[in-house]
């Protein structure tokens, strides 16, 4: 599930973001009739589709998945957080009728409604996403339901899917899709840039991602801010495996790096800054954080990889925000992007940052919330399936995930090498 879950996301946030760069890019083709502009939106609108493709299968996976890895899980949640993801089905038919609108619309319908469809496919993608994240949040604040006596009564569906969790992580998970993508596509066209290929074709598309995903980083602060605060209310435990906090403070230092011990409970070679966790997790320099010493020990999640994939996305989260005020700064000052060289090999550098940051964001959230699959109230143990052979299953679904991933990068690649054979017009002009 962690394998599959661990290439799914990738797939779904490049589709749910790229439709939106297509649709940037469409608008300013018809706002100025600029060829350079449509031809970015046809080969964007590629890319979009190869994503949908790719996302569509392993998604399915993923609900076979649910019902072979997890029927006991499936059994008692399933009906309390079952809307969320039958609304996100809808949101994907919505997407692939609107899709399809699209591709084989060019020069057959209004060209403002074919615009609308291009948007539509955006909308529609970042809405399953926002559903899907929302059912991993009732995981995580469980809600729309009451307890007792090992049943689940007084099912309210909409209680469960608006839990507490779902505002915070869907911002989260939104602006790490755009901000990841954006920094990627970015980087890509930064590099045929720096190569001197099609430049006024990839100056423009590296203009439309750049946006988005400097944008993206510099309001992921933010977004991270409310997050730990949330996180701090409902899921002390996992703050403190974040923050590898063995012991409650008052007021509590902040960790920037360290080696976790777990056996002995300690973290060497960190860099502490005083009562900073405390106000990041309270707003408050003199709140008290608790610490795993007052969580009983069969509730700890693992601390060493809940606190290194913390670290690493906020160090990596940190390092792009720092390149978006660069770039922010270069574009006020109206410098050449292409005298830049330095700058453009920046956004190059991160083409894969953004989305390690992702993964590890993910294995936080995962991660973080064990021992337990719905939050203090069913155990991950009592979850899965104690089925034979369930490992073969495991190397076909990882057979495909590869396959997929060799596909997908194969495709990408003949499409950037294609691009000035497609789209070598007068208003392209190949510079060696």
């Amino acid at each position: 599930m962690a394998l599959s879950l661990g290439f799914h996301i990738i797939f779904s946030c490049i589709g749910m973001v790229m439709p939106f760069f297509m649709a940037v890019s469409h608008y300013k083709w018809l706002k100025t009739n600029d060829e350079v502009y449509k031809n970015l939106t046809k080969a964007w609108s590629k890319g979009v589709a190869i994503f949908f493709a790719t996302g569509a299968v392993s998604g399915t996976m993923l609900s076979f998945e649910l019902g072979l890895l997890w029927p006991k899980f499936m059994e008692h949640a399933g009906p309390i957080f079952g809307m969320p993801f039958s609304l996100e089905g809808t949101a994907f038919f919505i997407e692939a009728i609107a899709l399809g609108f699209f591709l084989y619309g060019w020069n057959k319908l209004n060209k403002w409604f074919h615009w609308f469809t291009g948007m539509v496919v955006g909308v529609s993608g970042l809405a399953s996403g926002i559903l899907v994240v929302a059912a991993n949040a009732w995981m995580n604040s469980p809600a729309g339901f009451d307890f007792v006596n090992g049943q689940y009564l007084n099912v309210d569906p909409i209680q469960a899917m608006f839990n507490k969790a779902w505002f915070s992580q869907a911002l989260h998970m939104c602006l790490a899709a755009f901000t990841a993508t954006g920094f990627a596509v970015a980087g890509v066209h930064a590099l045929m840039i720096l190569r001197n290929q099609n430049k006024e074709f990839h100056l423009k598309a590296f203009k439309i991602a750049a946006v988005f995903a400097c944008i993206g980083a510099l309001l992921q602060p933010l977004s991270g801010d409310i997050s730990a605060k949330d996180v701090a209310k409902r899921q002390p435990a996992k703050l403190a495996a974040m923050e590898a906090l063995y012991k409650t403070e008052k007021p509590a230092s902040l960790l920037i790096g360290g080696i976790v011990n777990e056996k002995d409970k300690t973290v060497k070679g960190a860099i502490k800054i005083p009562r900073a966790l405390s106000f990041l997790a309270h707003g408050d320099f003199e709140a008290e954080v608790k610490g795993l010493d007052k969580i009983p020990e069969d509730e700890h999640p693992p601390v060493a990889i809940t606190h290194y994939a913390f670290q690493i996305m906020v160090g990596i989260g940190t390092l792009l925000a720092l390149i978006s005020l660069i770039y922010f700064v270069n574009l006020i000052r109206k410098k050449p992007l292409v005298e830049k060289r330095w700058l453009l090999k920046l956004f190059v550098l991160a083409i894969p940052l953004g989305y390690l940051a992702l993964e590890a964001g993910w294995v936080v959230t995962e991660v973080g919330r064990q021992p337990w699959i719905i939050y203090g109230v069913m155990r991950t143990k009592d979850a899965v399936t104690p089925m034979p052979g369930i490992a073969y299953s495991f190397y076909i679904f990882s057979a495909i995930y590869f396959s997929l991933s060799i596909v997908v990068t194969f495709l990408l690649y003949r499409q950037i090498k294609m691009v000035p054979v497609l789209y070598n017009d007068k208003s392209i002009v190949k510079t060696n």
